[in-house]
């Protein structure tokens, strides 16, 4: 589908490819890109680039969705759904960690029913977890390294989960050999599925993660980790409902978001996305999730599936103070405090939260969110107190208030240039405004 232009009749014919596809239930209103001062010919450049990546090999197809002000002024949808499928806009994607800001708005709505305080310690959620011990490693002359067990100096709390400073870890990204085999023992760690922890019950994830010791003394360090799965666990304890189904009933079903789940049914199977058999920069399939069946469980840190227009509209609900449509998900004031800096100048960042998404510094990290702290500092395009976050697959959004931006990409590419094309489209969409 062609981006915006100046004609009337491209713009008419645009409005009515797009209302067939969604059937009336367009993500955002639409308008010209300069009604909101935005080039059309410039956002053009989008499209140009994602099918140039498509062309090299980079990724099977992709999809992208840009709002200024409230309006959705550019959508493309390049390359091919599956080997025999063309990309449509209303393609399926697995977001692997963009389900992590969903998980975090949950727990949030039970921070405002008055149900979870932030400062909870996650054991009176989750058994067990006020006895886990931390793992300290220590070197020798010879520069080995040895671990050992020491105590919590605290125990984590509800507020260190949502900003991944509870001493949890991923086995894929952690170098504590007691935390990596530990996760990998207890099967929430797999060498040959890069974050599948969806085949476990609950109970037992509670229970197993129990077992495992911390990377870092909570409250200490910020380390991206199963922090948000966790998180889940405790929204499924305080309310008393699966997470999928909490999801469903307080912010999909409210935001008309029809296709995001932690599963796809079989009857939108043919909309799945999927990625390409080998990645041309690391020379080896990535495998991603099966999605096509419910999960034991599901997982807060990495298990859902949406579409661009569907995340959308997520996105503007948060840059609109938590609301959209005439429907109130959030407060104000709870969205302004999950997009503010919660590690300030007393938590180690290493890496910093930009670093690991876009390979830049420059952000810090709210509750759920990664934060911008600065017009400067990143090598990226963007404005203080924009906030984003990403996707193992490829996925990645951001939300920038000042400039009144809201943009999502998706594509099925678990790739290691994955930051370049999110850099890619970011600086892209940046260079398309006009005032």
């Amino acid at each position: 589908m062609k981006p915006f232009n100046r004609s009337g009749a491209a713009f008419a014919g645009f409005v009515l490819a797009f209302c067939a596809w969604s059937l009336g239930a367009q993500p955002l209103p639409l308008a010209k890109p300069e009604q909101v001062g935005m080039s059309a010919p410039r956002l053009a450049k989008i499209g140009e680039a994602l099918k140039r990546e498509v062309t090299d090999g980079s990724f099977r197809g992709a999809v992208v969705m840009v709002a200024r002000k409230g309006k959705l002024v550019y959508q493309d949808a390049v390359g091919m759904q599956t080997a025999s499928a063309k990309m449509t806009p209303e393609a399926i994607f697995r977001i692997y960690s963009m389900t992590k800001p969903l998980a975090s708005v949950a727990a949030m709505m039970l921070v405002e029913d008055g149900v979870i305080q932030l400062t909870d310690p996650v054991s009176r959620y989750l058994p067990g977890f006020d006895k886990l011990q931390v793992s300290v490693p220590s070197k020798d002359a010879a520069g080995n390294t040895s671990y050992a067990l020491a105590p919590q100096e605290r125990q984590m709390t509800v507020q260190d989960l949502l900003r991944h400073t509870s001493g949890l870890a991923y086995g894929e990204i952690t170098q504590n050999a007691p935390v990596r085999d530990g996760l990998e023992r207890i099967g929430v760690f797999r060498k040959d599925m890069d974050y599948e922890a969806r085949n476990l019950a609950p109970a037992d994830q509670i229970g197993r993660m129990a077992t495992v010791p911390l990377a870092f003394q909570p409250g200490t360090t910020w380390n991206y980790s199963l922090s948000v799965d966790m998180l889940g666990r405790v929204v499924e304890r305080a309310s008393g409902k699966r997470l999928s189904d909490f999801l469903e009933e307080r912010l999909f079903k409210p935001l008309r978001m029809k296709d995001s789940g932690f599963w796809v049914p079989a009857a939108k199977m043919p909309r799945l996305a999927e990625s390409l058999e080998k990645d041309r920069f690391a020379g080896r399939a990535f495998p991603l999730i099966d999605v096509s069946a419910p999960p034991k469980n599901d997982s807060g840190g990495a298990g859902g599936v949406s579409t661009a227009a569907d995340y959308l509209r997520f996105c503007q609900m948060m840059m609109n103070g938590g609301t959209l449509d005439g429907t109130r998900i959030l407060s104000r004031t709870t969205v302004r405090l999950m997009t503010s800096d919660h590690l300030g100048n007393f938590i180690v960042q290493n890496p910093q939260p930009g670093e690991l998404l876009l390979g830049t510094k420059g952000y810090s990290f709210g509750l759920g969110f990664a934060v911008r702290t600065g017009d400067g500092v990143a090598g990226v395009p963007g404005s203080a107190g924009e906030y984003m976050w990403a996707g193992y697959a490829g996925t990645y959004f951001w939300v920038d208030p000042k400039e009144q931006v809201t943009a999502v990409l998706m594509t099925q590419a678990a790739s290691p240039q994955r930051a370049y094309f999110r850099k890619l489209v970011k600086q892209l969409v940046y260079q398309a405004i006009t005032d």
